[in-house]
């Protein structure tokens, strides 16, 4: 394994001292945030690299101690040498993961799109546990979960539904969500038992803010249109459905679930995600060989994942892991097994590639 970048780490506690005597000096409030902001994002890279240095430091004393002479000392020694060495390599490693480039989107909330595929109704009801599953998921992690529009099938579930997922490191555990996925069970409108393939498409797409993407007025065209409705007294009579227009990249979207106001603040929402993303993929494109390497492409025509319920089992085509626990993967108990794993992999990618550069 390639030691640790010293100067790097040297400079990182090098600033870390400084914020934090900054900070102690009782700057003005906006230099405060800014400082807090720089802190909170160092604190967790330079404590283990303390914690390391003081480890090294300790088995240096060991090794010394070891070669003293004294049979007793040196069995002591050795012993903590042997209990030091492991200890030290797996320090070493989590570093290196801490060093990696962060994304910049990772802290981000998430606008989260299902769309039903091949499949029909099928296809529609999947799309529909799927959120579930992610909505589940978004629960068990104390993050808000919101539907922004959506469109039902027509016997259940969705042909389309798009939500916000708002929480610390939403887009850091959600990104590996975005592709095409396959369900293989049989339906209930089947009476022959056969097993039908169906599939649903997941994007996974960063909130960003007013200043991170901008959009002029003269590249949208705002459309107002009549909300639909399941009928009866719910049926929003009023011209209050919004449709944006992005002219220069053709990117549409829809939001009529809510005032005229609340659909017009929600449709610019998606749709600064969505130019977003297009930019984040326009950069990606100049290191595609690379991105190829990692699990996190964000591809959506790739198909990532299988939901085998007849075998009850779920499969990871980009890492080839299966787990036979698929009702708890669909309630989203276990889907952060998934997750971590994909993680991991994905990490190790990008070690094995700034270490070949």
């Amino acid at each position: 394994m390639p030691s640790l970048p010293e100067d790097k780490l040297a400079q990182l506690e090098k600033r870390f001292d400084s914020v934090e005597a900054a900070l102690a000096a009782g700057p003005s409030a906006d230099a405060y945030v800014r400082l807090s902001k720089e802190y909170a994002e160092l604190e967790p890279v330079v404590r283990p690299i303390s914690a390391w240095r003081r480890a090294v430091d300790e088995l240096r004393s060991a090794e010394e101690l070891a070669e003293s002479g004294d049979k007793d000392m040196a069995e002591m020694a050795n012993a903590e040498i042997l209990e030091l060495r492991p200890k030290i390599s797996e320090m070493e490693q989590a570093i290196r993961i801490l060093l990696l480039p962060k994304d910049a989107a990772d802290e981000k909330n998430v606008i989260l799109e299902v769309r039903a595929g091949t499949g029909g109704d099928e296809a529609a009801l999947f799309a529909g546990d799927l959120l579930r599953m992610y909505q589940r998921y978004a629960d068990l992690k104390g993050w808000k979960f919101e539907i922004m529009e959506e469109a039902p099938g027509e016997v259940g579930g969705y042909k389309e539904v798009i939500a916000k997922v708002a929480g610390k490191g939403a887009y850091a555990r959600l990104k590996y969500e975005s592709g095409v996925h396959r369900v293989q069970r049989v339906p209930e409108t089947e009476a022959s038992g056969r097993i039908h393939t169906s599939a649903a498409t997941v994007a996974v797409l960063p909130e960003v803010e007013e200043i991170d993407i901008e959009i002029r007025p003269e590249d949208i065209r705002i459309d107002t249109m009549r909300s639909s409705g399941a009928g009866g007294q719910h049926v929003n009579t009023t011209d209050s459905a919004v449709r944006i227009t992005h002219l220069p990249t053709g990117i549409v979207v829809t939001s009529g679930m809510k005032s005229q106001h609340q659909n017009r603040a929600q449709a610019m929402t998606v749709l600064r995600a969505r130019l977003y993303e297009a930019q984040r993929d326009a950069r990606d494109t100049a290191r595609a060989d690379a991105r190829r390497e990692q699990v996190g492409s964000g591809d959506r025509s790739e198909r990532i994942r299988t939901y085998n319920f007849p075998q009850g089992r779920v499969t990871d085509h980009r890492i080839n892991l299966t787990l036979y626990k698929l009702d708890k993967v669909i309630a989203g108990d276990a889907l952060d097994e998934l997750i971590e794993a994909l993680t991991t992999e994905d990490q190790a990618a990008q070690l094995a590639a700034m270490d070949g550069a």
